[in-house]
């Protein structure tokens, strides 16, 4: 059993954190937190690195799908806000992942290349209004025409994050009677910009490299071809949107709920050493030294939990009850983490002009996005076989 990681990862690591250092300072990265936005012109210099091929085969002019790098990718981006890591997924996994599972092999043929150099990134249109978790109660409707070639798509998605900036809406619709629910589910990539689309933005107060919002459907038409894969699929959208995208969609968020914690220890880890008060540094009092150490030990808790889960991923092994572990562990003790390295800074880790403010606003989404904590401990008691009655 060998825990080193590998010399790509570590090159990729060094690679990422100067390409940060130079392309994103840290006062950049508060100005687009403020703004809830991000810079296309710094994406796509990222992915002149070749990072967005991560998730692609070379086959359509990806280097090979190789998850854990993917999840490196994610962990260091992270550790400089979410206005890179956002997009980031939202190209190389909720794109690229989601079409190399579940897409056609034309939808593969048109679409990979282009997600492999970064030229597309994909929001979803799974939640509703009033459907969050149990995604098989969807009540934005699909129906076919009696042509078979068109499909017209009604009603409201809710938390569609990146819809403004994306390309694609992977959206979940009902086109078949509600009763029969997982059986009558399906997936279509509808253009965010199609005729009969109204967007409107949902303030929020963590991860804020996009606006959240609503997306609401009003007689959208869009080719059968974009099924998501093809028009046989139609009626066959549960299979894929419960199946191993959904595990590795587990392992992305919690990369950067581990990069962020990451990075608030380090923060604090440094601020303890400098700030001085009764005479010495901080961080020569007991109750400092154990606020730190107790942080970076679950912190290595934490990693290990998300790259056991991303090895397996990765080797193609199932990985549905790690994945699950991983998201319910890191999500959990990642907010405990934040949330005592702030109290090492005191009073300024609540100044904006601190990024640990904006470490604590992000960190406490992390039990809710992604699935939430509870949905997680259901999904590892299913899959281990308890008993539920």
């Amino acid at each position: 059993m060998n825990f080193d990681e590998g010399e790509d990862l570590t090159l990729l690591r060094d690679t990422l954190r100067r390409f940060l250092d130079r392309e994103l300072p840290r006062e950049e990265a508060r100005r687009l937190d403020a703004a809830a936005s991000h810079r296309p012109d710094l994406f796509a210099k990222l992915c002149e690195l070749g990072v967005t091929g991560l998730t692609v085969p070379e086959e359509y002019g990806g280097s090979g799908v190789d998850i854990l790098a993917a999840i490196v990718c994610i962990e260091e981006l992270a550790r400089r806000g979410t206005s890179l890591a956002g997009p980031y997924i939202h190209c190389a996994f909720y794109g690229a992942l989601n079409l190399l599972e579940n897409g056609s092999d034309a939808q593969k043929r048109e679409l990979l290349p282009r997600l492999a150099r970064g030229e597309l990134l994909f929001a979803y249109g799974l939640s509703e209004p009033d459907v969050g978790g149990d995604l098989a109660s969807a009540t934005v409707t699909g129906r076919l025409e009696d042509d078979g070639a068109t499909v017209v798509i009604n009603g409201t998605k809710r938390w569609c994050t990146g819809a403004r900036i994306a390309d694609y809406i992977y959206t979940l619709v009902r086109s078949g009677p509600a009763e029969d629910r997982y059986r009558n589910l399906s997936l279509v990539l509808v253009p965010a910009r199609a005729a009969g689309i109204t967007i409107t933005d949902i303030d929020h107060t963590g991860l804020r490299y996009s606006a959240t919002t609503d997306v609401i459907f009003d007689e959208v038409r869009v080719p059968a071809a974009n099924v998501v894969g093809g028009r046989e699929k139609w009626h066959h959208g549960w299979p894929m949107l419960a199946g191993r995208s959904l595990d590795i969609e587990k392992l992305e968020i919690t990369a950067v709920a581990l990069g962020i914690a990451a990075i608030a220890v380090d923060d604090a880890w440094q601020y303890a050493q400098e700030r001085r008060q009764f005479g010495r540094r901080i961080c020569g009092h007991q109750a400092i030294r154990h606020l730190l150490v107790e942080a970076r030990t679950r912190l290595a808790a934490c990693r290990h939990m998300l790259y056991h889960a991303a090895w397996l991923a990765t080797q193609g092994r199932d990985c549905s009850v790690e994945s699950s572990m991983a998201k319910w562990f890191v999500a959990e003790h990642a907010v405990g983490i934040v949330l005592a390295c702030q109290r090492v800074l005191g009073a300024y880790g609540c100044a904006r002009d601190f990024d640990m403010e904006r470490y604590v606003r992000d960190i406490t989404c992390m039990p809710i996005v992604g699935g939430s904590s509870h949905m997680q401990l259901n999904n590892i008691a299913n899959r281990l076989g308890l008993p539920a009655k």
